[in-house]
C-alpha cells in the first residue's frame, strides 16, 4: 500500500455563481481519514458573482489540517490554463481535477483514490461509461463524440480506456511533476492521455456516477473543442 499524507484537489472555475460554494463544501466536508485535503480553487476570470461566492466560502468549515487556496487569473484563458496553475501550487501526493460544476460528485474521490492508495495505480480515469452509478440522459450526439475521441485516443497510445475526455483525472505527485501541460482549453484532456501513456505509469479506470447539464445550466464544451480533441489525439500521439 502507498503512504499518502495529503491529497491536492485542484478546481479550475469559470462563470459558476450557481455551484461553485456548494461544489466547495462538499469538497472539504469529504475525510479521507488520516489524509489531509488541500483545495485549490483557480477562478479563471469569471465575470458572473463566481468571485463573491468564492469569498462566501472562505468562511466555510474547515477540517483540521487541510487548506484551502483561491487563485484568481485577471482574465479567462481556459481549463488548460486554470490546472497548470493549480498544478504549480499542488503540494500533495495525489493530484486530481474537480470540476466546479458538480457534473463529477466530490463523495466518489473515495473511488479513484483506492487503486491508488492500494498501490496499484499511478493515474486513475473516473469513466462515465463503465459501472452501474446513475447517470443523467443526456446529448446523443455528445456521447458518440466521446466514443469516437476515445477511440481514436485509444488507437494512438494502445490503451483501452472507456472515458478518455472525462474530466476526472487522479495522479500521483510523481505523474505530476513529470507531465508538461501545454494545451490552454479542453485540448489538455488528450494531451494528457497521451503523455501518461508513454510515460512508464501504471494507468486504471473506475466507474463513477455523471450529474450532466445543458447548455441551459451553463454547458461550455461544444462541438469546436471535439475537433480541438481531435487534433490534440494527432498532435501528441504522432508530433511530439
Amino acid at each position: 500500500m502507498s503512504v499518502i499524507k495529503k491529497l491536492s484537489i485542484i478546481m479550475p472555475v469559470y462563470n459558476e455563481e450557481s455551484f461553485i460554494a456548494r461544489a466547495v463544501r462538499q469538497v472539504l466536508a469529504i475525510s479521507f481519514g488520516k489524509i489531509r485535503k488541500e483545495l485549490i480553487v483557480v477562478n479563471d476570470g469569471s465575470t458572473d458573482g463566481t468571485s463573491k461566492e468564492l469569498k462566501k466560502s472562505r468562511t466555510q468549515e474547515i477540517k483540521r489540517g487541510d487548506t484551502v487556496k483561491i487563485i484568481t487569473l485577471r482574465e479567462n484563458q481556459g481549463k488548460g490554463v486554470a490546472i497548470r496553475r493549480g498544478l504549480k501550487e499542488a503540494t500533495g501526493d495525489v493530484v486530481v481535477i474537480q470540476d466546479a460544476d458538480l457534473e463529477y460528485d466530490p463523495r466518489e474521490l473515495h473511488i479513484l483514490l483506492k487503486p491508488i492508495v492500494d498501490g496499484d495505480a499511478d493515474v486513475v480515469y473516473g469513466s462515465r461509461f463503465m459501472g452501474n452509478k446513475p447517470h443523467r440522459v443526456l446529448f446523443f450526439w455528445h456521447m458518440l463524440a466521446n466514443n469516437l475521441l476515445t477511440l481514436a485516443s485509444n488507437m494512438c497510445t494502445n490503451l483501452n480506456l472507456t472515458d478518455m475526455e472525462t474530466g476526472y483525472k487522479m495522479f500521483t505527485r510523481k505523474v505530476a511533476d513529470s507531465v508538461d501541460l501545454k494545451e490552454d482549453r479542453f485540448g489538455m484532456e488528450p494531451e494528457f492521455t497521451a503523455k501518461v501513456a508513454k510515460m512508464n505509469v501504471r494507468i486504471y479506470e473506475v466507474g463513477i456516477s455523471y450529474h450532466g447539464r445543458n447548455y441551459q445550466q451553463g454547458k461550455k464544451i461544444g462541438w469546436k473543442d471535439g475537433f480541438q480533441a481531435l487534433w490534440c489525439i494527432i498532435k501528441y500521439n504522432w508530433f511530439s
